[in-house]
């Protein structure tokens, strides 16, 4: 059986952060028993300790003020915004981290790029290797690289922008983000692997905006990748789970804007 559970409002209500236009949660709950604990947390924020920031803000010291001990078993990038789950106890944690070890484990990924692929689908098999240039970039290299896997769906084109669905198969650091890069594909508003890029605004999209140019504030100025689906099986009950996380706020603002004026929908059930 699939277990599939939509959370449209914030269950927490942690508010660090403010983008140009709403404030957001750091993370709303997904699901939660005495074993696993699923967030859906907001770019920017850290899911576990890093080398480079030990003071930086984290998603599980935020969390275990209301779950108490909670054990990582997977990352996402900082400024990637979407779904996660830690364990709640050292049994759970050893059954998750051995199915994310398998690559057991299903996730999908949609993002907002530049421009539009020449490509419907793509399968990328470069190998990476993380940290792998003076600016901490994960970059190709064939001899030093690890094995990595991602497959590509390209969604829908929206003017400027193209959506697309991004299943990696392995968990390299910046996976995604170093497959497209090495395709001539850049995720919006991601300085680290597409240059200094700006970010959207509703003027550059809506022929009729009739604002003020001076004053108005970007719809969406992070990085443009969500983490939007995670399927596993419960360490407990071998139950298999499906999480969906709904978009952030700037990213769904972003989605409608673009749908009106391409009709194109990347939450489209046939995506």
């Amino acid at each position: 059986m699939v277990f599939v559970r939509f959370v449209a409002v914030a269950e927490c209500v942690l508010f660090h952060y403010a983008d140009s236009m709403h404030s957001i949660p750091d993370y709303t709950v997904l699901y939660s028993d005495n074993d696993i604990a699923v967030f859906n947390k907001r770019s920017g924020l850290l899911v576990a300790s890093d080398r480079y920031d030990e003071t930086a803000l984290r998603l599980d010291m935020l969390a275990e003020r209301e779950f108490g001990k909670l054990f990582a078993v997977h990352r996402i990038d900082k400024d990637t915004s979407g779904v996660i789950v830690y364990a709640r106890n050292e049994q759970t944690h050893r059954s998750l981290s051995q199915q994310f070890e398998n690559r057991s484990v299903e996730k999908i990924y949609h993002c907002l790029v530049h421009g539009r692929p020449l490509w419907k689908n793509l399968h990328v098999t470069l190998p990476l290797l993380p940290n792998g240039d003076a600016r901490h970039r994960t970059v190709v290299n064939k001899k030093s690289g690890k094995y990595s896997v991602t497959d590509f769906w390209l969604l829908g084109a929206c003017g400027a922008y193209s959506w697309i669905k991004a299943v990696p198969k392995t968990g390299r650091t910046h996976q995604i983000r170093a497959h497209l890069a090495a395709n001539g594909v850049y995720i919006v508003c991601d300085p680290l692997y597409g240059g200094k890029q700006m970010p959207v605004r509703l003027s550059e999209i809506k022929r009729t905006w009739r604002g003020d140019e001076f004053s108005e504030k970007p719809i969406l100025s992070r990085l443009a990748l969500h983490a939007y689906i995670l399927t596993i099986l419960h360490p407990t009950t071998n139950e298999r789970m499906t999480f969906i996380a709904p978009y952030q706020k700037d990213m769904d603002v972003t989605r409608k804007q673009l749908g009106k004026l391409y009709k194109v929908d990347p939450l489209n059930e046939s995506n």
